[in-house]
């Protein structure tokens, strides 16, 4: 239904919401709900440390739990996304955060390597149906203030990230595995929470933008040889970048605890801190990228955004234990912009399937960073996890194949 036909509805049967106002309510709980899904999430390798000295793990298994969760989630969420594209599922969402809820308890019992790898790909498996969903409603939610939004989104998604390791230096370090069990109460609270925007999604379809030809600047026809050429290579180089950025994430979330331990001598907990110092920088970087990126252009912050870690990256490998932590809070601060551009982006570069396209770079971002994790873990037991850091300092150089992409902009924006 187009916004002429909704405004010739009597009052009372008219949908709540006009689809160009930006409705806030909504983006804040979709972007606590995320912050409530990645939390949990976040218990994963923050526990590693745990699970190693419990169970005698090697870099490498470790590296695969990653990539059990990460490739459950990435394989699932653009199929999420394609689906939920062509059929609305308003209480997707609640089902999601339940299917969470079940590998977190599952995973708080696990006394194998196997039970863990597969309470692993439950908690993969609930991701998958959230981001791509939770993605829709936040641009549902946008009017026209798309890049703000995806922040917004995204932002909650950090910020439990960040204290997903500062919960487990808390309460799992000192407590055991089994504590995991407690935070089934965010779980819980989370299917409650998406419950209510799964009412919200299922009065306001009409926001759902159905646009059939790629934005100007990219493509005008689908049909259009050149045109979808130019698609196609601009897509490549989101990925490449997508590689660059989650590979050298990896090497922090999953083994920055490991390095600072190895290289100065601190102790776990200790550890979780620094950690947590980290993934907060990112979570108050995310929000600067997308209001940013409404502005000036989101080539401009994917620019910034990727290559502009360089400089700290080479450096953070030769630094003194206070320099590391300051320059992985730079680092953070800075890449923590590069996702929510690179989505908007896509979106506005190929309009109308905004569900394929979150399900899609947020599949590859969870798949990206398994792979990446497990094969930084098998070169950290062969080389030692001081060449991993070493080598990884060069990923963000990856940044200079932004220029490119094409200028992207949609009308009425800007």
């Amino acid at each position: 239904m187009n916004e002429t036909a909704i405004e010739q509805l009597p009052p009372e049967v008219r949908p709540q919401t006009n689809a160009t106002e930006t409705v806030f309510a909504l983006l804040f709980a979709i972007s606590f709900s995320h912050l409530l899904n990645d939390t949990i999430q976040a218990l994963l390798p923050a526990i590693y440390p745990v699970l190693k000295e419990s169970y005698g793990l090697t870099f490498t298994q470790l590296g695969l739990i990653t990539l059990t969760f990460q490739c459950t989630a990435s394989l699932l969420q653009p199929l999420v996304g394609y689906i939920t594209d062509k059929r609305a599922m308003p209480y997707s969402l609640p089902v999601g955060m339940a299917m969470t809820l079940v590998g977190l308890i599952s995973l708080s019992q696990a006394h194998s390597f196997v039970t863990i790898l597969i309470s692993s790909g439950l908690v993969g498996a609930g991701s998958a149906v959230f981001h791509p969903e939770a993605s829709r409603i936040a641009h549902m939610a946008a009017g026209r203030r798309r890049g703000l939004a995806q922040s917004l989104f995204q932002v909650g998604g950090n910020a439990g990230s960040s204290i997903g390791p500062l919960l487990a230096a808390w309460f799992i370090v000192p407590h055991g595995q089994g504590a995991l069990s407690w935070f089934s109460v965010i779980a819980m609270l989370g299917v409650l929470v998406l419950f209510q925007v799964g009412q919200w999604q299922a009065r306001n379809l009409h926001r759902i933008h159905k646009r059939h030809a790629p934005v100007a600047g990219a493509a005008r026809e689908v049909n259009d040889g050149p045109a979808t050429r130019r698609v196609v290579a601009a897509v490549a180089v989101l990925v490449v970048l997508i590689f660059s950025k989650y590979v050298y994430l990896a090497s922090l979330t999953s083994y920055y605890t490991f390095y600072l331990m190895d290289r100065f001598q601190v102790s776990v907990q200790q550890s979780q801190y620094y950690l947590f110092m980290f993934l907060f920088a990112v979570a108050a970087g995310t929000i600067i990228g997308g209001p940013v990126g409404d502005c000036i252009g989101r080539k401009r912050v994917i620019w910034v955004s990727i290559l502009g870690v360089a400089p700290f990256s080479l450096w953070l490998p030769h630094a003194g234990l206070v320099t590391t932590a300051l320059l992985s809070v730079i680092i953070g601060l800075i890449l923590a912009s590069a996702f929510s551009a690179i989505l908007v982006y896509a979106q506005e570069l190929m309009p109308g399937k905004v569900g394929m396209i979150a399900g899609l770079f947020f599949g590859l971002a969870f798949g990206i960073a398994g792979i990446g994790s497990a094969v930084l873990g098998a070169v950290a037991d062969a080389r030692g996890i001081n060449f991993v850091f070493a080598a990884c300092a060069f990923l963000p150089l990856l940044g200079l194949l932004t220029v490119f992409l094409p200028d992207v902009e949609t009308a009425g924006e800007k």
